[in-house]
């Protein structure tokens, strides 16, 4: 008897996580399917919850248990439910020891605005022992509440460290290594677009994530690495990134993002046929002879530049061509 109870029991945990795994890694054509389908399996799991005995819910070892399992399984939705929240909150007054309780408690909270209270829920939770996976909702949480704040890129750095500390408690976890990536993507945006390391830190951490087989269902690791390698100008690898992305999610903007990118390196093959003319350039380098350099720099070309800081050194050069995008980060290209 005792063996088919924690069996029915062990069927109703295994059956919200797999609602989690179909929120996590289906998306259909039409966005609304997704939401119908979800409904459809969060009434059998519910279902299947309510056929636990009343007597057997009701046992101080198993009430919080219910509570718990019956509010994640309404959370798993988009938007907010009150009813999710009220059994997340009965789940951690019977028994505050449970981490994932509090976990899906703060991501409920957070869903209605109060990320103040949602923050509170996720230290709660690693107070009670550390967890990869509240650590990346932390992570995310601060990056949410950085924008508009004061201290933005100091709260974005608060992001990047719990993302860290994610990925030291297992560092083959291919989600905290993507958690990781957004964090310094994030970081790259509010320190004004130019830290370029940023970037470089961003595109190894979504190929570390990418070297983990479950992460390869999540269309958005492919869509934030393309957008990573444009602002790189890498943009073989970016259209490549941002078509698997329109084909494992095609809600998301990706075949724009493809479109915009196939529009500007056009344009820039079409202007760039009216300046290759040898003797154009030519003419166009010579005219940069005449300027005059202040005496403490001194003149270099750009395959004398070593990497990094290039203290002293001036590098003359003229502008050939403007050319108007849609990208957030100039269109830098070099030449000598």
């Amino acid at each position: 008897m005792a063996a088919e109870e924690e069996d029915v029991w062990a069927k109703a945990t295994k059956v919200a996580d797999d609602l989690y795994e179909i929120r996590d890694t289906f998306f259909p054509q039409n966005a609304d399917d997704k939401t119908s389908k979800l409904q459809h399996e969060s009434d059998l799991a519910l279902n299947l919850l309510d056929s636990i005995p009343a007597e057997q819910r009701k046992l101080p070892a198993r009430r919080a248990a219910y509570e718990y399992l019956r509010g994640k399984i309404l959370d798993v939705v988009p938007d907010y439910r009150k009813e999710a929240e009220d059994h997340l909150s009965k789940a951690v007054k019977l028994n505050p020891s449970l981490g994932d309780a509090w976990l899906c408690l703060g991501n409920c909270i957070w869903k209605k605005g109060d990320l103040t209270s949602a923050k509170n829920c996720f230290n709660l939770a690693l107070s009670k022992g550390p967890n990869k996976k509240i650590l990346c909702q932390l992570s995310m949480l601060e990056r949410r509440m950085a924008q508009g704040a004061d201290n933005q890129a100091e709260m974005v750095e608060e992001s990047i460290q719990h993302a860290r500390e994610a990925i030291t408690l297992d560092v083959k976890d291919g989600n905290s290594w993507y958690n990781m990536g957004n964090a310094c993507l994030t970081s790259f945006f509010v320190t004004g677009t130019w830290d370029h390391s940023k970037l470089l830190q961003s595109l190894k951490a979504y190929q570390n994530a990418e070297k983990d087989e479950r992460m390869k269902s999540n269309p958005d690791l492919y869509f934030n690495c393309a957008t990573v390698n444009k602002y790189l100008e890498n943009y073989d690898r970016a259209l490549a990134g941002f078509e698997a992305a329109a084909l494992k999610d095609p809600s998301l903007n990706a075949s724009e993002e493809v479109e915009k990118m196939v529009n500007l390196l056009n344009k820039l093959e079409i202007l760039l046929r009216g300046h290759s003319k040898s003797k154009r350039l030519a003419s166009l380098a010579s005219t940069t002879g005449a300027v005059n350099l202040n005496s403490s720099y001194k003149r270099a070309t750009l395959d004398a530049l070593s990497e990094g800081l290039n203290k002293a050194v001036a590098v003359l050069g003229k502008v050939l061509l403007f050319v108007k995008h849609e990208n957030i980060t100039p269109l830098i290209w070099y030449t000598q």
